[in-house]
């Protein structure tokens, strides 16, 4: 998923242009990245910083004070496992656990090598009556357990095998 730094970055210009280079143009500028690549390039930020000649600092400061971006490659598919209080208390820990275990993840790698599979917590997904709660790839899983987590996450490597 990584791009080339020699790749043309003609589309970028045009959403610039489109919204303008004003920094209150910066936050949809960075959306429109994230759609295309799932996360934030270094080499895209930098060209950003240069055509809407806005401090690369800037930028960096958006990117990673909204959690809506990210610095890092994300996988195809995206967990977000609640570590809200109903869920922790009800065992969210023991499905992150068994996630990062089984996948080789830790506090600095989310996702797996294949980027298949992007880990993330979230504070609360508002599903504290079906705690613990995940959400895979846009749908909410309640009373989730370790062993129900991994069978989704094999019924996903499954269909990527079928494609």
């Amino acid at each position: 998923m990584e791009q080339a730094m020699n790749e043309s970055l003609d589309w970028l210009d045009e959403i610039i242009e489109g919204f303008g280079s004003s920094r209150t143009s910066l936050i949809p500028v960075l959306q429109s990245v994230q759609s295309k690549y799932r996360y934030l390039p270094e080499h895209v930020m930098s060209h950003i910083s240069e055509k809407m000649a806005l401090p690369l600092s800037n930028i960096y400061g958006v990117a990673t004070f909204y959690a809506q971006f990210s610095t890092q490659p994300k996988g195809k598919h995206i967990v977000q496992v609640c570590d809200g209080t109903a869920c922790h208390v009800r065992g969210a820990k023991d499905i992150i656990s068994r996630i990062r275990k089984d996948f080789k993840l830790d506090a600095e790698k989310n996702t797996t090598d294949d980027k298949l599979l992007t880990l993330e917590t979230v504070a609360c997904i508002g599903a504290c009556a079906m705690a613990p709660a995940v959400i895979v790839d846009g749908h909410v899983y309640g009373h989730m357990t370790p062993d129900k987590m991994m069978n989704i996450i094999s019924e996903i490597k499954e269909e990527e095998t079928n494609e």
